[in-house]
């Protein structure tokens, strides 16, 4: 990811977390970093900790569907590159407060920023079709209309409300694989998506993103899905002023899934704009 950008004057870091990639590029050589997150709580601790770079570090928050705004409304028209890490942050999963793992107790919550449907509202308020929609779509899960069906008894006892209760409804609804991953982990993946709006966000985002580059700037997409990666690779395939970098997506090696195991499903993909083209809108 650092090769492909390194030399850039201006990159934005979409999802900037706690910095940890906006620091690896600024280590890098790049001239500046502008971090974007819908999490204001992962904006300031990105500022605290890159501070030492001072003016070449800058973090705002906002949505991927609103990109363009917020990267013009601080003055910036061009950039030489723009970067996707749409894995969760740590700092979203390891806190219990937040809801997303199914490994710690927790409220079902989900949300990335403030002001969407929780997790509690997919749970508890969906009819059985729409939860089931949803399981299968956004988690590829093939025992979705069972685990639906089984969130409604559960919720019809009292409103399921705690993440880890939420999974073991789920665990008790279908087969486990001896070894396997843990049955519940489509499941919180489908509801995170559903309730962030992750598919719909991506995809206005990606015109955004081209339409901000400078010639020879560059797109770099890191999914963790097939889901988002399919978005990704139709998007690129199919815009005329970006050039793939990556004919199929570069996948982590064994040392760095080693060092890094949630790492291990990431899959790159990077596009440039070549020469000087005439500039599309935003979309």
């Amino acid at each position: 990811m650092v090769e492909l950008l390194k030399g850039k004057a201006v990159v934005v870091d979409a999802t900037v977390g706690a910095g940890g990639h906006a620091a690896a590029l600024l280590g890098a050589g790049v001239g500046s970093v502008l971090g974007i997150d819908r999490d204001e709580s992962a904006v300031g601790e990105a500022a605290r900790r890159l501070a030492p770079f001072g003016a070449r570090f800058r973090a705002v928050a906002g949505r991927f569907s609103q990109l363009a705004d917020v990267v013009r409304r601080v003055g910036v028209e061009e950039v030489g590159g723009v970067l996707f890490d749409l894995g969760l942050s740590s700092m979203q999963v390891d806190r219990p407060e937040r809801g997303f793992s199914y490994r710690i107790s927790g409220p079902l919550d989900m949300r990335m920023g403030q002001g969407e449907r929780s997790a509690f509202d997919v749970v508890n308020r969906y009819s059985e079709s729409e939860l089931a929609r949803v399981i299968f779509e956004y988690g590829e899960e093939r025992h979705a209309r069972r685990i639906a069906r089984a969130i409604l008894r559960a919720r019809q006892r009292a409103p399921l409300q705690d993440t880890r209760e939420l999974g073991a409804v789920v665990a008790g609804s279908v087969p486990r694989r001896r070894g396997g991953a843990h049955p519940a982990r489509r499941t919180f993946q489908a509801i995170r998506i559903e309730v962030n709006q992750e598919l719909e966000e991506l995809a206005a985002s990606l015109p955004q993103a081209a339409g901000l580059l400078e010639a020879g700037g560059r797109l770099v997409v890191i999914s963790y899905h097939s889901l988002e990666d399919r978005i990704v690779k139709r998007f690129v395939a199919t815009s005329p002023g970006l050039t793939a970098l990556t004919k199929k997506p570069i996948r982590p090696s064994s040392s760095e899934v080693a060092s890094n195991p949630r790492g291990r499903s990431a899959r790159l993909r990077a596009a440039e704009r070549p020469g000087r083209v005439e500039r599309e809108e935003a979309a």
